[in-house]
């Protein structure tokens, strides 16, 4: 029976084994899988989902991509500046509708293929940088039949002409600009003499660096600023590879911005049986060098001891080379849905768009935009859509599937089970499903939950 990958994670459905904790029975086919299901890891649909190669006795006939007549080819050149999930998913897509239009990837770092959201497994899964990297940017070039320019960094876009401008003086025209940028690191305000050896994980070099770093340092204990998504992944994954945790946030909880309190401290126990220590509602204001270690000061008085200090405060679109050329930027690169922006002829698509108004810094979302924009850049104007998209949390030890309420939604939340398996449930007056939070056995019922609630973008 065939096996099944999902190109964003990595993660396996074999038809032999089927999925039963979604219901799917063993011996399941994938053409058998229900529509709706998504991949328990990361979240996304099953058409992110590839056939492995000899798998199977057939493997599934590729989509037939058009390549465009001899005029229109030497005429187009897209350029693509960003080589993470959005700006590699766009070519994927791209490439299965049009053989022949000429794309360039520019990016700042080394252009590897990689799932992003697995860096904060890298320890559970006994995964290095090298490892994560599925793929060089060698081999996505030849396979993907694109030109890929690794640490080059482009210094401003000129949208009059269409051309950017790369640092060392070069010049690239461009038919269509698509701005793939992702996020960055959110840096609060922090002193000390040890300021500045503060680490941030945000891309593979980011993550090599940390690695190497806790092992040149025989490192034992990591202090975490930053209780939320990132804050609370890698506590999970820090644990699970031996090291001692202390984390500090100035919210009350676990994931606040996601969860509701209960469900929260759900995953704060959790984690505390684990080793975790945790301080909620002081801030980190220095962090200062202490023998080979640091001292992590908290505004009341308090100090934690480490060997290594991780911020994981969270992440914000990154916009500043669009609003430098002019293009409207809010709090991401404002485009509508067919992710165009103001600017003719230049799109922005992941996690540093704000598409119809919607700042969605998850998988599911940008992979529905690189199937759009796909469609746009082939001919086919197609305006993205966004379904109900629950976000799955890779904190094993209380695993966590959210659909968090829209911020002006009115409702109550409403709470099942006890701790660690809650089902929490937001819901309007009228009783309809709004969001909801499953934190432990309860993430099995994420599927029939999603159903009912409301598309994000319909």
């Amino acid at each position: 029976m065939a096996r099944w990958e999902c190109i964003v994670c990595g993660l396996i459905y074999d038809e032999k084994e089927g999925w039963p904790e979604d219901g799917i029975a063993p011996g399941t086919k994938w053409e058998d899988v229900p529509d709706d299901w998504t991949c328990p890891d990361c979240g996304v649909g099953k058409e992110d989902f590839e056939l492995i190669p000899g798998s199977d006795d057939e493997d599934s006939p590729a989509d037939e991509a058009d390549p465009e007549s001899p005029g229109d080819v030497s005429a187009r050149s897209v350029v693509v500046i960003g080589s993470g999930l959005a700006g590699y998913g766009l070519v994927r897509e791209l490439r299965r509708k049009d053989a022949s239009i000429a794309i360039t990837v520019l990016t700042s770092d080394g252009g590897e293929g990689y799932s992003k959201p697995m860096i904060s497994t890298g320890y559970t899964k006994d995964l290095n940088a090298d490892k994560l990297a599925a793929q060089s940017a060698e081999e996505l070039a030849e396979q993907l039949n694109v030109t890929v320019r690794t640490r080059t960094r482009v210094v401003s876009i000129d949208t009059q002409v269409q051309a950017v401008h790369l640092e060392g003086g070069e010049t690239l025209s461009y038919s269509e600009l698509v701005l793939a940028l992702g996020a960055e690191l959110i840096r609060p305000p922090i002193g000390g003499d040890a300021a500045d050896d503060v680490l941030g994980v945000n891309d593979l070099d980011d993550y090599r660096r940390f690695q190497d770093l806790l092992a040149s340092k025989g490192a034992k204990k990591v202090a975490i600023i930053g209780a939320g998504l990132i804050g609370c992944e890698f506590t999970n994954d820090l644990l699970n590879g031996g090291f001692t945790v202390e984390a500090v946030d100035p919210m009350g909880w676990c994931l606040p911005t996601l969860l509701p309190e209960q469900s929260g401290r759900a995953v704060q126990a959790a984690l505390e049986e684990k080793g975790a220590t945790f301080h909620f509602g002081p801030l980190a204001t220095e962090v200062n060098r202490a023998g080979e270690g640091y001292a992590v000061t908290l505004n009341n008085g308090e100090t934690i001891e480490a060997d290594a200090v991780l911020c994981a405060v969270g992440v914000r679109p990154r916009t500043s080379l669009a609003s430098d050329a002019g293009i409207d930027v809010n709090r991401g690169i404002v485009t509508d849905r067919q992710l165009r922006t103001n600017a003719p002829n230049v799109y922005a698509m992941g996690d540093c768009a704000e598409v119809a108004g919607h700042v969605l810094v998850y998988v599911a979302p940008l992979m529905a935009a690189a199937r759009a924009l796909a469609a746009t850049l082939a001919g086919e104007a197609t305006g993205v859509s966004y379904p109900a998209m629950p976000v799955a949390i890779k904190t094993p030890a209380c695993p966590v599937v959210v659909s968090p309420p829209a911020k002006d939604a009115e409702g109550e939340w409403h709470f099942e089970g006890d701790a660690p398996d809650i089902k929490a449930l937001f819901r309007s007056g009228a009783g309809d499903l709004l969001g909801f939070a499953l934190t432990g056995q309860a993430v099995k019922e994420r599927m029939a939950l999603a159903k009912e609630l409301p598309a994000i973008l319909g």
